[in-house]
């Protein structure tokens, strides 16, 4: 064989080799048990990240989550773990919140509102849906409605009630921004409070209208002045403190009540 065909050949064989040995793309997860030193067995999601570059340990209200880069092992995840145990219960226990009573069919209860805690009746109805009334909130349901159909409903309900805030509060601010954001999107959120994407599209958190709404309102107008500026400069918080004078009683609000607000959300949606 000529030694430019040589050369190629070795060159594609080099390029399937890579291929071939390269770790998977895709996101693997699974569940394994795991023994705490108070007896207490914990569920801990191990996700096989093609991202990552390390193991990785974290908790949040939805429990603990052991992230694998692609190369390594389950024994030596399993060693992590051990090896954080302590710090593990002690993030668990920060973690442990009871944030809602379950809603049971027909029972009164109570759905959180802009920081109260609003009466909650049940209905017999054609469609799932949750309806305002003067004394406080009904939730309707069709005779063989499901738990799915309910958490539907009170998406739909906290989504709506939601966007009425916003589009109360838009028009102060859009004057003086340099552009309005190409789209506002308001979905459960894992960690965040809000985010801008270089596309301009703004995303909320819908845990936020469960709290009070004066926070609602400092996390749109935080998100705003990232049109201004995309970093947290000191020029950034100039444009924040001009429109919100009180952000740091309410990003204060949100390390005292935040991991709540997300699991009661959680609790009720799903």
């Amino acid at each position: 064989m000529p030694r430019e065909d040589t050369n190629r050949y070795d060159r594609r064989m080099s390029v399937l080799s890579r291929l071939l040995t390269r770790p998977p793309r895709t996101v693997e997860r699974d569940t394994v048990p795991f023994l705490l030193e108070d007896g207490r067995t914990v569920e801990v999601l191990r996700v096989r990240d093609p991202r990552a570059r390390r193991l990785r340990l974290s908790v949040d209200e939805r429990g603990a989550r052991l992230t694998l880069p692609p190369r390594a092992s389950l024994i030596s995840g399993e060693r992590f773990l051990r090896e954080h145990r302590d710090w593990l219960v002690r993030q668990l226990a920060t973690h442990a919140h009871v944030p809602i009573p379950p809603l049971v069919r027909g029972e009164p209860a109570s759905l959180p509102l802009r920081g109260q805690a609003l009466p909650l009746r049940w209905r017999e109805g054609r469609f799932a849906r949750v309806l305002r009334e003067d004394d406080g909130l009904v939730l309707e349901l069709p005779a063989r409605a499901g738990e799915a159909a309910q958490r539907r409903a009170l998406r739909d309900f906290f989504e709506t009630e939601a966007r009425a805030d916003v589009a109360r509060w838009l028009p102060r601010y859009l004057p003086a921004l340099p552009r309005a954001p190409a789209r506002i999107r308001v979905k459960p959120m894992s960690s965040q409070w809000g985010s801008l994407a270089p596309n301009g599209i703004l995303a909320l958190d819908l845990a936020l209208v469960l709290g009070r709404a004066e926070a609602f309102e400092y996390v749109l107008v935080h998100e705003l002045c990232h049109l201004i500026h995309a970093d947290h400069s000191r020029a950034f918080w100039r444009e924040v403190e001009g429109r919100c004078p009180a952000w740091r009683e309410e990003r204060t609000y949100f390390h005292a009540e935040g991991r709540r607000l997300k699991a009661t959300l959680r609790a009720l949606i799903g």
